[in-house]
């Protein structure tokens, strides 16, 4: 028997309901934050991710080449498409772009919990805007999306890597690429920070012919921890290096006092001031979003401000900022809370609240019955018409077995009559009703 590739997913119908939920309510928040739907294709030319990651990314892909010989890949993230969608599409439309959008991603790796093969990524992008207002409208979104799923116990992690490239550039370490380590001094001193190696960090400013002593106050940077608070103590240590801008300090405590008005507060919110991941990628305020549910694989949304439309010809566009949440993450997490607290809905809405009405002729012709279900599908409600001929228990069976809240069943003296027998199946009420739309949704 042929299975599923080994990574993917099947989703069954309430599994899929689950999704569909989860995917309108974070949409809608989009929306209301004025961002607009775009999608991209599934697969994309290969030179769109290795322009962005270098040739070491394709080990990760599934990446081919087509009957024409031309390298593609399917596209194992959206941002690189949707940028490359609004070079090609959007040039001329009117700026700052809102956009959001949701579909399959495909990464060769082995996979585990929370980690596929086939994922899916829900993600906004804000083009032509930049600087603390634009990264906190960003971070709104992401902290209301969060917030209207109910998820609990999350920590946001929101930190600027310009802080530290301030710093060590304002000390006099280069951001040219040096020719012995093949990387800037500054990325090789953020990234020596980022492990804590103070003996690597010490050599790295002695060959540079910086005292050692000047990398002692961003060790102190290193080691501060907590909330907005920290931004005072931080803002002293820059104050006192010579030489040292306190430009990206000031963004970033705009950035959250921005936040404070446009969000509710995250459940715990935590600044980093020594951020060191992609400093030739990320240009501003980074921020990451984790819970403790998933463990090791606990982050599920992050990114922030970063240069990709200079590769589309577009370098005025940049800085864009925007996130990825990580669609079958948040679920995880979602559904784990959910069962935790004996819980059977884990996403707001994912129950249709709709009435959900079988209807069932026994031993009667179903023809006379259509222009009722017309009605009452047009009206809003959910019906489904028994397509075969079952006795009554087998008709019982049969709509507990589809998930209906109300049977109506109809013989053929009924049809004469124009009545039938509407049960509740919540509250096992009987009751006769007459066959029209507007009496049969009023008595359920």
């Amino acid at each position: 028997m042929v299975q599923r590739p080994r990574g993917t997913r099947d989703f069954p119908p309430a599994a899929m309901n689950r999704r569909l939920a989860l995917e309108h309510l974070l949409e809608d928040v989009a929306q209301r934050h004025g961002f607009d739907r775009v999608q991209t294709p599934v697969f994309e030319s290969l030179d769109l991710f290795t322009a962005k990651s270098g040739q070491g990314v394709i080990d990760q892909l599934y990446a081919f080449n087509d009957k024409g010989d031309r390298p593609l890949t399917l596209r194992p993230e959206l941002t690189a498409p949707v940028m490359r969608m609004v070079a090609e599409e959007m040039r001329n439309d009117t700026k700052p772009l809102r956009l959001s959008y949701y579909g399959q991603c495909y990464r060769y790796e082995e996979f585990k919990t929370g980690r596929y093969r086939e994922f899916f990524q829900y993600g906004v992008e804000l083009i032509g805007a930049k600087g603390p207002l634009a990264e906190a409208e960003v971070l709104a979104l992401a902290v209301n999306m969060l917030h209207a799923t109910g998820l609990k116990g999350w920590q946001l992690r929101i930190g600027h890597v310009g802080v530290l490239k301030d710093a060590l550039t304002g000390l006099g370490l280069s951001s040219e690429v040096d020719e012995r380590s093949g990387e800037p001094p500054v990325a090789s001193a953020m990234r020596l920070l980022d492990k804590g190696d103070d003996a690597g960090l010490a050599a790295l400013f002695s060959t540079h012919g910086l005292d050692p002593s000047h990398a002692e106050p961003l060790r102190a940077l290193a080691s501060l921890e907590g909330g907005v608070e920290t931004l005072g103590p931080a803002r002293n240590l820059l104050s006192s290096m010579d030489g040292v801008s306190l430009d990206a300090l000031d963004e970033l405590e705009t950035t959250l006092v921005a936040l404070n008005a446009l969000a509710p507060a995250p459940p715990s919110l935590a600044v980093d001031l020594t951020v060191a991941r992609g400093l030739d990628y990320y240009t501003g305020m980074v921020f990451e979003v984790k819970v403790e549910e998933l463990g090791g694989e606990g982050q599920i949304l992050g990114c922030g401000s970063y240069r990709l439309l200079h590769l589309f010809g577009l370098p005025d566009l940049d800085p864009c900022c925007g996130f990825g949440l990580g669609f079958d993450r948040v679920l995880l997490a979602l559904e784990a809370q959910a069962e935790s607290e004996g819980r059977d809905e884990a996403v707001p809405g994912e129950t249709d609240a709709r009435p959900y009405i079988a209807i069932a002729p026994e031993k009667a012709d179903p023809m006379p019955l259509l222009p009722l279900v017309a009605s009452l599908r047009e009206s809003g409600a959910r019906v489904e018409l028994l397509l075969s001929k079952k006795n009554y228990g087998r008709i019982i069976k049969w709509t507990e077995g589809i998930g209906a809240t109300h049977l109506l069943v109809v013989k053929s003296a009924d049809l004469e009559a124009g009545t039938g027998r509407l049960i509740n199946f919540k509250t096992g009420d009987r009751i006769d009703v007459k066959l029209n739309s507007e009496a049969l949704l009023s008595a359920l």
